[in-house]
């Protein structure tokens, strides 16, 4: 017996009240009755806040706003033996900025995909393009329900036509019945029934219909207009009732009252299929031109109704050659017009209403589902499951490495030194200056000494002069924090800024452009070096061990700094030794900022001292590092702050900081000195990639003018653009550019490449 083929549907689904839930549940049970080869099951979009007894055919659910639950959705479609998935894609239904949420399950998933777009947007957001490109990128075949929506993906998202499916939104099997028995059933004999179903909101635009209720009347007195449906969930927990309250006292101060009747309930299918029979004229006045399906107009529509529509893009496709009637939107004239016309002309009504059903028969979901089943049969003949991304073989999202463009880095510097942060692009001056900015931004002065795209040299002084003026000679410290009024906050700072701070001087006193800044460097330098001595933070210890580095090379005959590089370096092993596990292993039982720079001090100690315990030491906590900061799909996922504190266990996904990948960059470009694997240049540009989208958002970071948003979050990206971040940019851009000229000479070293020259 062969084994079935396993569909996932992945979207709202019943007993939650929206037209998606309807349409996942229908297709749902179309493709079960269109082949006996295939198993389909639910995976369920539950809106925040809320909980459903959903029935068995849902086997997953995931809660909209919770990441971990995309993640979990992912893994269990994954080892679930299911062979495709088809998710139902509606802005609104997924959590994220424009839904980005579902890129963490699609990113995932090993299993081709077929995507329904519900929604074609013709002038969608940055964000909603990005998404939407992505999602169809993933996708093996998009659906769309009309025409209008395959020219649309072409036009305005280049997406090519074979790659395009029509099919239309399914309706239910019905006879050709007349309404005159379902009026009696429900209370209506004797009326004619003008029917509009739907959740109410207002976008429906049902105000066009009650003020044409009284010219409608006018024609035919025994007209009813029937408002059948709930008010829609959000809105109900929003406002509550006022907008049905508005619509009711619209119906009063007209003197239509009496004839117009709110039926405020979601009813089952059946209710439903009664109402529609029972009706004269449906009518659907949406005020949205560009809305692409109406499950509502598909349904009334397939079972021979009389349609009084506004030209949005579904309905133009599916009344027209006059299987309905198209109104201007917004005409109460136009549709009284058009609605006591059909229910005055009987026999114009039903001709109407003939070709409508013949036409729809195409559209009931027997042949809805066979058409579904028939692509999906197609789609796994022509491709093999998808795979990830090959680990640790990405590319580069650009053809060359960017330029460092120092404009938005310039806005955030004054007369005094770097500002710590930003409103957006917009420096905030109520949170000062900090001496650890300004030493970061004397690092990036300094890997630029010599290029093209120097910092000005005014610039570079500010920072010199913002050191120095934190050097407190009374603490033997660097304070920190500095209010926008030039007052230091602290006698004082971190143990952390010391060492950084000790950092930028050992790299000015190596290689800056200007000797008499080296010489200051190094006099300060060796100032405020000793205080390390008694400093148990990890980092700081690590800062100062890379200062260590670069002032060693330029004072190679200080034997005490030497011996404190010693001491430091020795530290960082007897740490990794108590501490590292085949599972675990690292330097502590957690994983907390600037992770790789721990590595990056030990593999230059060991380059410097010879030592081989250490470079070893260096790169084998690297290796794993690189190795629990990718993510299934193959693209760097660095160490989220929310995990800070968790003790041996995998990291979270967010909030993600631009300081670990410029910190994984940095410590490859230093792993890539010492052993010219070509791991680390992948493993570099895993890392920078993140930069510029390639990541657990699909967002980029960086954009042009060298700024950088201060995190990826959940929920999109934390706009802010700080100070450290935009540092963290271009430090990454400069040790990605020396590392491409490295490799560019090893390269050029090989036998092969010196053979082909010869």
């Amino acid at each position: 017996m062969p084994k079935p083929i396993r569909i996932a549907i992945i979207g709202n689904a019943l007993p939650r009240r929206c037209g998606i839930a309807t349409f996942t549940t229908d297709l749902h049970d179309a493709l079960r009755a269109a082949s006996p080869d295939l198993e389909v099951g639910i995976v369920a979009m539950t809106d925040r806040g809320q909980e459903y007894d959903y029935p068995d055919i849902v086997r997953l659910e995931i809660r909209e706003a919770m990441v971990d639950d995309y993640v979990r959705a992912a893994d269990a479609l994954n080892s679930g033996d299911f062979d495709l998935v088809c998710v139902q894609h509606e802005f609104g239904i997924f959590g994220g900025e424009a839904g980005a949420h579902l890129l963490l399950l699609l990113k995932r998933l090993r299993i081709p995909v077929v995507t329904t777009l519900h929604t074609v947007l013709t002038d969608p957001s940055d964000q909603q393009r990005r998404v939407l490109t992505q999602v169809v990128d993933i996708s093996s075949r998009v659906v769309v329900m009309a025409e209008m929506g395959r020219r649309l993906l072409r036009t305005i998202y280049s997406i090519p036509d074979e790659k395009i499916a029509v099919i239309p939104h399914g309706i239910p099997a019905t006879d050709f019945q007349e309404p005159d028995g379902f009026k009696r059933k429900l209370g209506f004999v004797g009326q004619s029934v003008i029917l509009t179903f739907g959740l109410l909101s207002p976008n429906k635009g049902l105000e066009t219909v009650i003020d044409a209720m009284p010219s409608i009347l006018a024609h035919q007195p025994d007209a009813t207009y029937v408002i059948l449906g709930a008010t829609h969930p959000h809105l109900l927990r929003t406002e509550g009732e006022r907008y049905r309250e508005q619509l009711m006292e619209r119906a009063r101060g007209l003197g239509v009252a009496d004839r117009v009747v709110f039926a405020n309930r979601f009813v089952d299918h059946p209710t439903l299929v009664d109402h529609i029979a029972m009706s004269d004229v449906y009518v659907t006045p949406y005020l949205d031109a560009a809305q692409m399906t109406s499950g509502t107009l598909a349904f009334s529509f397939g079972m021979g109704k009389a349609v009084v529509s506004t030209p949005y893009w579904h309905a133009r496709e599916l009344l027209a050659d006059g299987r309905g009637a198209l109104v201007p939107f917004n005409d109460p004239q136009a549709m009284g017009k058009a609605i006591a016309g059909l229910l005055t002309d009987h026999d114009a009504r039903n001709a109407m209403r003939r070709r409508a059903f013949e036409c729809g028969r195409d559209m009931v979901w027997s042949r809805v589902g066979q058409r579904y089943a028939a692509l999906f049969a197609q789609v796994r003949r022509e491709q093999r499951p998808r795979e990830a991304m090959p680990h640790g073989r990405p590319s580069l999202p650009f053809p060359t490495l960017p330029a460092v463009n120092l404009h938005y880095f310039l806005r955030m510097c004054d007369d005094t030194g770097l500002y710590q942060h930003a409103v957006r692009g917009v420096p905030d001056r109520s949170h000062g200056y900090c001496v650890d900015d300004n030493a970061r931004a004397l690092l990036l002065a300094c890997a630029l000494a010599g290029e093209k795209e120097e910092v000005p040299d005014l610039t570079v002084s500010r920072f010199t002069a913002f050191i120095q003026h934190a050097w407190n000679p009374d603490t033997r410290h660097f304070r920190n924090f500095m209010g926008f009024n030039r007052e230091w906050l602290e006698a004082r700072g971190s143990q952390d800024s010391h060492g950084r701070t000790l950092w930028a001087l050992g790299e000015c006193a190596r290689c800056d452009a200007d000797p008499d800044r080296q010489a200051w460097a190094r006099d300060l330098f060796r100032l405020a070096l000793p205080t390390v001595d008694g400093f148990m933070a990890t980092r700081a210890q690590t800062f100062t061990l890379l200062g260590l580095d670069g002032y060693c090379a330029a004072q190679p005959r200080d034997r005490d700094a030497a011996r404190m590089r010693d001491r430091l370096a020795a530290r960082l092993v007897t740490l990794f030794k108590s501490n590292a596990t085949q599972d675990w292993c690292w330097f502590e039982d957690g994983l907390s900022y600037d992770n790789a720079r721990l590595s990056q001090a030990l593999i230059l100690a060991g380059r410097a001292t010879g030592s081989q315990e250490m470079t070893d030491a260096g790169l084998r906590s690297l290796r794993w590092l690189a190795e629990v900061q990718t993510a299934p799909s193959g693209f760097f996922r660095p160490v989220g702050s929310q995990s800070f504190g968790d003790l041996r266990v995998p990291p979270r996904l967010f909030d993600q900081q631009p300081l670990e990948a410029a910190a994984m960059v940095a410590a490859c470009a230093a792993a890539f000195q010492v052993e010219k694997d070509p791991f680390w240049w992948q493993e570099a540009t895993r890392a920078f990639a993140w930069f510029h989208g390639e990541n657990d958002q699909g967002m980029p970071m960086a954009d042009e003018i060298g700024a950088c948003r201060d995190g990826l979050c959940a929920d999109g990206l934390n706009e802010n653009r700080g100070g450290e971040l935009v540092l963290s940019y271009l430090l990454a851009i400069t040790d990605m550019r020396r590392m491409s000229a490295a490799r560019t000479v090893s390269l050029a070293q090989t036998p092969t490449v010196q053979a082909l020259r010869a």
